[in-house]
């Protein structure tokens, strides 16, 4: 079984939205099932409703899973898996105070060296540490550092060694008996069977940590592991919450195909033959073990492209927008020139606008006063010639507020198309301008 386990701390990132992809892609050539686990361990930064927020983004991205889990509803079980880890002496209770912590990271800071936890609670005996636990002092449990390094291969960025000082003896139960991150997701992968573990390269230092966790737990199935480049902005650095493309829900609001950000996010850090695709074409080419092991730059210029290019796939705009189909032939127009959903929306809302550009309004009254006195039975050209012998306009004083009549705009698509799809109700959009 493949997972896919975000947390429903914030709106979904496009970082996490490829892992998700990426998941559902290899877990269908593998013939294996997803799961969806919602890591909500973390209360205090729980948001409420972002759990939901994102299983419908995976519905809407055509991401299929098998089972939706909750974290937190295996507490019980990260409990006596620590319960088992201080019985065989592989953990151990700590009663230093988070003054005593910041001052030991403080001390290795200006000693330019990586904090590590000092050990001192390691080697209390059990009256020191009943007694200790009698006078309610506070305490977490941490996993005592492995005595050997701890080794495996990334599908993606190839072997790694980490030794036991990188590891070092981390929490795995907070105070309050939650687990940690990293004690909660081994145990997890754990109870579900779990065979490989996409996700970003953030995470790299979190596998050998992991990975001892189920040694000295006793679990003898080896999970694979991928670990994703990080994806980074225009500016070259690690796309943030600060970068509006950075959200998922923002690009989706910005009137791009989940179709595109999907194709978008499998072609980036690979090559293939075909660039563009579907999510479900790709799980026939796609090879995780190909990916780049460079970080890859966000490009928006090219997601319009493909957006672009997915979008020309959609014959049924009016439907799409919930307008009468008596406007598909404009939209269709409008879709020529736009990169995105929203563009075409602006654009098909601008025309029902009044016009407030005074620079040709004298002519769009003689215009519009041609327009609406004569029936509008001609072809384009013998309006044209119409309009050109009776108010006797013409070049860009006849063009351009013309085009500004249909559209509400000095450039576009050309005049000839738009009134050829716009003749049936010209009469009735012109008098609103």
């Amino acid at each position: 079984m493949l997972r896919f386990a975000p947390s429903p701390t914030g709106d979904m990132h496009i970082g996490n939205l490829r892992v998700a992809i990426f998941n559902y892609i290899v877990a269908r050539q593998r013939n294996e099932k997803l799961l969806i686990r919602i890591e909500d361990t973390d209360k205090q930064r729980n948001i409420e409703g972002k759990d939901k927020e994102i299983l419908d983004i995976l519905d809407t991205f055509g991401i299929k899973y098998d089972q939706v889990v909750y974290q937190s509803g295996n507490f019980h079980i990260h409990e006596q898996m620590a319960k088992k880890l201080l019985d065989s002496k592989k953990a151990f209770v700590c009663f230093c105070t988070e003054d005593e912590i910041s001052i030991e990271r403080e001390k290795a800071k200006l000693e330019k060296k990586p904090y590590r936890y000092s050990g001192k609670c390691e080697y209390l005996t059990s009256k020191e540490v009943e007694e200790n636990i009698k006078n309610k002092k506070p305490f977490v449990i941490r996993f005592k550092k492995p005595q050997k390094s701890v080794k495996f291969k990334d599908l993606i960025k190839g072997e790694f060694d980490f030794e036991p000082f990188e590891i070092d003896s981390f929490v795995i139960l907070r105070a309050d008996l939650t687990p940690t991150y990293n004690f909660a997701c081994a145990i997890d992968d754990m109870i579900y069977d779990i065979s490989l573990v996409i996700r970003g390269e953030d995470h790299l230092s979190n596998t050998p940590k992991q990975i001892a966790l189920r040694n000295a737990l006793g679990y003898e199935k080896e999970i694979e592991y991928a670990h994703l480049p990080i994806i980074l902005n225009e500016k070259g650095k690690k796309m943030s919450k600060r970068d509006n493309a950075s959200s998922v829900k923002w690009l989706l609001n910005e009137g791009f195909l989940p179709e595109a950000i999907s194709n978008y996010l499998i072609l980036l850090g690979n090559n293939f033959e075909k660039e563009i695709f579907t999510l479900e074409e790709a799980v026939e080419f796609f090879d995780l073990s190909k990916i780049s092991k460079a970080p890859a730059k966000f490009d928006i210029e090219k997601l319009k492209f493909l957006n672009k290019e997915h979008m020309k796939k959609i014959d049924n705009l009016s439907k799409k927008f919930g307008v009468n189909e008596i406007y598909e032939e404009l939209l269709q127009i409008f879709k020529n020139e736009s990169s995105t959903l929203k563009q075409i929306k602006e654009k098909f809302d601008k025309v029902f606008e009044k016009s407030t550009d005074l620079e040709f309004e004298k002519e769009r009254e003689i215009i519009k006063k041609e327009i609406l006195e004569n029936e509008l039975e001609e072809s384009y050209e013998e309006f044209k010639k119409r309009i050109q012998n009776n108010t006797s306009l013409k070049g860009k004083n006849l063009f351009m507020p013309l085009r500004e009549l249909l559209i509400n705009e000095k450039h576009g698509a050309e005049i000839k198309d738009l009134y050829d799809a716009m003749k049936p109700y010209l009469k009735n959009i012109i008098k609103e301008r």
